[in-house]
């Protein structure tokens, strides 16, 4: 019996602009790999499992998409004699999915429980386009590359010649050669030239580039790159690298190309070197060279790195590791939410992240590889790729939306920001929650001895490492001598002198002020900063905190409160103008170079107040500004703190790079003045800012209801988890994660979570050193 959907429904094939998810299911981790595939709707191209958890038919009962495609794909087997031969950037060898997969494909309609013949007129142009479609995944790290390419002065100042149409056969091949692939435009002349021999292993002769180092044309276009949405590869052989031409269609009609004839057949560079990205493997072994245990089961589930990301492979496993994660996020019995794009909700993806790393249904060895007597590699596990969640994580985010390495603290941070932000339904609650904690700072006036508190609501705390240099030892790089975790707590803790002018007493004497712990959290995350500047340049050093696995107490860091003894200051009055008294010394160096009272004041002001030099820059920038000889006004203190909280401030200097906490210390220095706070900021880059007013990831504002976390006592602590780090810059080298997890026994033990590779941890203290951020969980 004939379909009657088939002739009913309108199909028409993905664009280059379209997700098709046609890896893994969109609420999910059941892929093409599971031995009933996986169905791609034949509408709108989400994916969906077709096993026990049946989310293709749930799909089309709720969007009442009945028509799918089914993919199934099976490895082909390989055994593996030696490892991969190193690749380099240029040199990448163009395997396909049909090399490594036989592919198996059905069309069905699930209204009517019937397969369709896919080769008909109207199903075979879906099918194939389907097929040849980027995945999501792909789909996503190409934009991310992409974004990261920006134009140039010869593509902005291009003269084209005398405009001619090219003929097809011209288009066909090298001017130069017979080559057919790999060909590149010069959009100055026309000219089609070969591309080097290095890219896509295709054999060019780099005739391009002989024509463009003979003619100085620089710019030049790959014609199989080029899609009708107008993204293409084009390359400046002037700057040598690749760039964006926002007038391509323009450009390519000038030689009587039309944009949206053109069909994309090769792949782009960005697209290659991709793939080139993912072909890393490592080997995880002791020191004398065996094989760490792979572990497999639930909680064991590796994450597959999506290019650069393993510093979210390593905080999602921390995270998952927690109960309030697992209670609010593991959780099959209750349906997920019913959206028209799963992919695109974040409560899908943290529960389909939570149901794949938790279940133990992903947790095993990778059956393709076989492992032979040349080849004692120990299979380890495919491992899950949330490249769903991390397009959602960094969906508009300057940072986290593309393929660099990130700081993984940061990441922490902007993570609880959005779960912090979403909705937690009764009875569900917020697993944030847990890291929240009041810390009170208490000051006290040196002359008059009134006192002060206030309270601010974090969820992490950071941590100086004091650097102390061992002596130097031949052959061995920079040592540090180690520090203990109570160190660096009573370094956090300590009493410091502030200068500040008393409000009820009027001495400039200044203030002791003291930090500690009004609540404690129920997990406490800690950053460790490691930093040293060697030639104006940031270092992270690798110092040995010593933190042992046995409870800890810390009791001696709760604060006390406000005593019976104690006199409070007067609160100051909300609309008085804050007193701004110039550094004597650098007003007097300014004035001596020349410049008016005046101008010196406002740059002391812009500058924080702190040196001749830096002020001097400021006045250099703002020479022509048509205020800069009126006196210095200070807003009120209610018109400061309302522009310094202002949200689109905070943003606009956060998509500088900037952290919330530092935008709005920023701000607040500067009366909210955007200007002024980035000079501020440049000029004191180790300050940690103000987390006083954020409802998101580091502070809040004062809470006139029931504190956060508890002052109950006595306040244990252990740690169950780090995010380890590697290298030389935050932004660079390798995050990996430990967590401790029982395994076979009742002494918890230590694993190691590096990406994929799940593995009973080896020299664990050694490890410790390179420790970035600590978990840290309240115990009885």
């Amino acid at each position: 019996m004939a379909c009657p959907h088939l002739d009913s429904i309108s199909l028409r094939s993905p664009t280059p602009a379209q997700s098709v998810y046609r890896e893994d299911c969109t609420q999910c981790f059941d892929s093409v790999d599971e031995p009933e595939g996986l169905n791609v709707c034949l509408q709108c191209f989400n994916g969906g499992c077709v096993g026990v958890r049946a989310h293709s038919q749930l799909h089309h009962v709720t969007r009442n998409h009945p028509l799918a495609l089914n993919i199934r794909r099976t490895r082909k087997r390989v055994v593996k004699d030696e490892p991969p031969a190193k690749m380099t950037k240029l040199a990448i060898a163009a395997e396909t999915e049909a090399d490594r997969y036989d592919i198996t494909t059905s069309v069905r309609c699930l209204d009517c429980s019937t397969e369709l013949d896919k080769t008909s007129p109207k199903l075979a142009p879906i099918v194939d386009g389907i097929l040849k479609a980027n995945t999501f995944s792909r789909q996503e790290e190409v934009k991310a590359w992409e974004q990261e390419l920006t134009s140039c002065e010869h593509i902005l100042l291009l003269q084209q010649q005398e405009s001619r149409k090219i003929q097809s056969g011209d288009l066909g091949h090298c001017s130069k050669c017979d080559l057919k692939e790999n060909l590149w435009l010069c959009l100055e002349c026309g000219n089609l030239g070969c591309g080097r021999a290095q890219f896509g292993g295709v054999g060019g002769n780099s005739h391009g580039l002989a024509h463009a180092t003979e003619t100085k044309h620089a710019v030049a276009v790959k014609l199989g790159s080029i899609t009708p949405e107008g993204s293409a590869d084009v390359y400046c052989y002037q700057c040598d690298d690749e760039r964006v031409d926002s007038d391509l269609a323009a450009h390519l009609a000038h030689w009587d190309i039309i944009l949206s004839d053109q069909v994309k057949t090769e792949k782009s560079l960005t697209e290659m070197q991709i793939e080139q990205n993912l072909r890393w493997e490592f080997s995880m072994t002791t020191e004398d060279g065996k094989e760490l245990k792979p572990l497999f089961g639930p909680g064991l589930t590796g994450l597959k790195n999506l290019g650069n990301s393993c510093y979210l492979a390593s905080i999602l496993q921390c995270l998952y590791d927690l109960p309030a994660f697992q209670s609010r996020y593991n959780i099959p019995e209750v349906d997920l939410p019913i959206v028209d794009d799963p992919a695109q909700d974040l409560e899908t993806q943290l529960r389909k992240l939570g149901d794949g790393l938790l279940s133990g249904r992903y947790s095993k060895p990778d059956s393709d590889i076989i492992a032979s007597e040349n080849s004692p590699q120990i299979p380890h596990q495919k491992g899950l790729a949330p490249s769903m969640l991390k397009h959602l994580i960094g969906r508009g985010h300057p940072e986290f939306s593309t393929m660099r390495q990130q700081d993984a603290f940061e990441l922490l941070q902007h993570l609880v920001k959005l779960i912090t932000r979403s909705q937690h339904p009764a009875p569900l609650t917020d697993p944030t929650q847990q890291f929240r904690f009041v810390l009170e700072q208490r000051l006290q006036c040196l002359s008059c001895k009134k006192v002060r508190y206030t309270s601010t609501e974090q969820d992490s705390i950071f941590i100086d490492v004091p650097l102390e240099k061992l002596p130097a030892v031949e052959g061995e790089g920079d040592r540090y001598k180690p520090v203990t975790l109570k160190q660096c707590l009573d370094n956090f803790t300590t009493q410091e002198v502030v200068e500040l002018t008393c409000a009820s007493c009027g001495s400039k004497a200044g203030f002791t002020k003291r930090s500690l712990f009004k609540t404690f959290p129920t997990t406490l995350v800690v950053n460790a900063r490691k930093m040293t500047v060697e030639n104006w340049v940031p270092r992270k050093v690798d110092v040995p905190v010593l933190v042992g696995d046995e409870p800890f107490l810390l009791d001696e860091y709760l604060s006390s409160g406000l005593q019976p003894s104690e006199e409070t200051l007067p609160e100051e009055e909300a609309t008085a103008a804050p007193a701004f008294v110039p550094n004597e010394a650098a007003l007097d160096g300014l004035m001596a170079m020349g410049f008016p009272r005046n101008r010196c004041e406002k740059a002391l002001h812009a500058t924080g107040n702190s040196d001749a030099n830096a002020a001097m820059e400021w006045l250099f920038g703002h020479m022509e500004d048509p205020d800069i000889d009126e006196p210095l006004v200070i807003a009120s203190a209610a018109t400061g703190d309302n522009a310094a909280a202002d949200p689109e401030k905070i943003e606009m200097l956060g998509a500088m790079g900037f952290g919330a906490p530092q935008a709005r210390k920023a701000l607040k220095e500067t009366n909210g003045d955007v200007e002024r706070a980035v000079e501020w900021l440049f000029s004191h880059p180790d300050d940690q800012g103000d987390f006083g007013e954020d409802s998101g990831p580091s502070g809040g504002e004062k809470k006139e209801g029931a504190l956060v976390g508890s002052a109950d006592l006595p306040a244990r602590f252990q740690l169950q988890s780090i995010v380890c780090h590697k290298g030389t810059s935050i932004h660079t080298g390798h995050y990996v994660a430990f967590i401790r997890k029982l395994l076979d026994t009742t002494v918890p033990k230590w694993v190691l979570f590096n990406d994929e590779k799940v593995v009973e941890a080896g020299d664990v203290e050694e490890m410790k050193k390179t420790a970035y951020v600590y978990f840290f969980n309240r115990v009885n």
